[in-house]
């Protein structure tokens, strides 16, 4: 399963973070880490279930991959 980075977007309840974690949970999904500098996580998560994830306004999604600087 791919692997997704969710975070809460800013101005949005600290809740929202915790119904989004049970949201992928119930769903199949896996919370590899959890962010302690950010309100986030990485979960693997299934993708053709992502649309359940993101189809909250209060969270951001997207697919982990790899980060550089120039």
């Amino acid at each position: 399963m791919p692997l997704y980075n969710v975070t809460l977007k800013q101005d949005s309840p600290p809740e929202e973070l915790e119904k989004a974690k049970r949201e992928a949970r119930e769903n199949g999904g896996t919370i590899r880490h959890e962010y302690s500098l950010i309100k986030g996580f990485t979960v693997e998560y299934p993708s053709d279930h992502i649309h359940t994830l993101q189809s909250s306004e209060h969270i951001h999604v997207e697919a982990d991959g790899n980060v550089s600087t120039q």
